[in-house]
């Protein structure tokens, strides 16, 4: 017996010496892997400075000609000027609010200036100085996490599970978001203020939303009324209790008593504060839901009456046409090089 336990102990270290062995091979091989990954995008990007280095001129000049054209094109353009319309809609207005503004795009698209004279009643001219109506959301990840946890709370545990983080902020849409912004683009800077009126009312004139908004505030009114109701009963009851305490103590001044009611008594007492404290706290919370709730849209910065000037170097014809020569070149000698390579391959 002691002669095999020598050889089981060596058989048992040339296994694990194996087993190094194979884990340092899979180590190796795996940082040898990411070495040449690293290596290719090194070899790319080399060849691809070499490829600028050969092109320089052919692409400068592209580059100058296409910036030529822009900043005449530039100077030939008249200014333009945007405004912006920040907007919160309510009961579920904003898939209306967003089809509206892309029906006034489209008017502007198709250079219907007559239909724009009379959507905005505007003149001939300021219908015509229209270019651009957009839409899109504030997006803002408050507005995610506050409707994860309303629907958290509104909810059963066993549904939650279902309802991963994630995926629902995956499943947040440009609709969901509170806060929406409408920005429009004129070649007159004055057209603005005559905009946002018939924007919103177009959405506030319609008798679905409006009747929702009517039955939401006449449930927010119940509610509030419960709520004041229901706040006087509990100062009410602490009055009785405050007066049960001094007679109490009236009492307990003429002669020795002993109360065993006294920690419930103010138990009790602390359990109506906390009830006081929680109607408040839902009163006052329940207001700002009116307030916000009160319109179909709640406006929180109208149109600016003059607009401010789209400047800057991206807005710029100039940069713009010259970025797109370049790239254009860059592409066509690429397209020179791939044929030439395709020849040589058939070969």
């Amino acid at each position: 017996m002691s002669t095999n336990q020598p050889q089981k102990s060596n058989e048992e270290e040339v296994d694990l010496g194996s087993l190094f062995v194979i884990i340092g091979r899979g180590f190796s091989k795996f940082f040898n892997f990411i070495g040449s990954i690293f290596k290719g995008i090194f070899h790319t990007v080399i060849l691809f400075l070499i490829f600028i280095k050969e092109n320089i001129k052919k692409i400068g000049i592209a580059a100058i000609l296409g910036m030529s054209v822009g900043i005449f094109i530039e100077l030939q353009s008249p200014k333009r000027y945007a405004s912006e319309l920040l907007i919160e809609p309510n009961f579920k207005s904003v898939l209306q609010l967003y089809n509206n503004v892309n029906y006034y795009n489209d008017l502007v698209q198709q250079k219907d200036t007559l239909k724009l004279q009379e959507t905005f009643n505007l003149t001939k001219d300021e219908s015509a100085s229209l270019r651009e109506f957009e839409i899109e959301p504030l997006k803002v990840d408050s507005d995610i996490i506050n409707a994860y946890d309303e629907l958290i709370l509104s909810v059963d545990s066993l549904t939650l599970r279902s309802y991963d983080y994630e995926d629902f902020r995956a499943s947040f849409t440009t609709y969901d978001y509170k806060v929406h912004k409408v920005t429009v683009i004129a070649e007159m800077s004055n057209v603005f203020d005559k905009l946002d009126d018939v924007i919103i009312s177009s959405i506030e004139k319609n008798k679905y939303f409006n009747r929702l908004k009517e039955l939401t505030n006449e449930n927010l009114n119940r509610t509030d009324s419960v709520y004041k109701e229901s706040l006087a009963q509990t100062d009410s009851l602490r009055k009785v209790y405050m007066q049960v305490l001094l007679d109490e103590a009236k009492k307990e001044s003429n002669g020795t008593n002993i109360d065993f009611g006294g920690d419930k008594q103010t138990i009790k007492e602390l359990e109506l504060f906390e009830t006081n404290r929680k109607i408040n706290y839902d009163l006052r919370n329940l207001a700002e839901e009116k307030s916000k709730k009160y319109e179909v849209i709640n406006v929180i910065s109208n149109f600016q009456p003059v607009g401010y000037e789209i400047k800057g170097v991206t807005k710029n014809y100039g940069f713009l046409f010259g970025i797109t020569g370049a790239s254009v070149m860059i592409f066509f000698l690429l397209l020179l090089k791939l044929n030439v390579y395709l020849d040589n391959y058939k070969k």
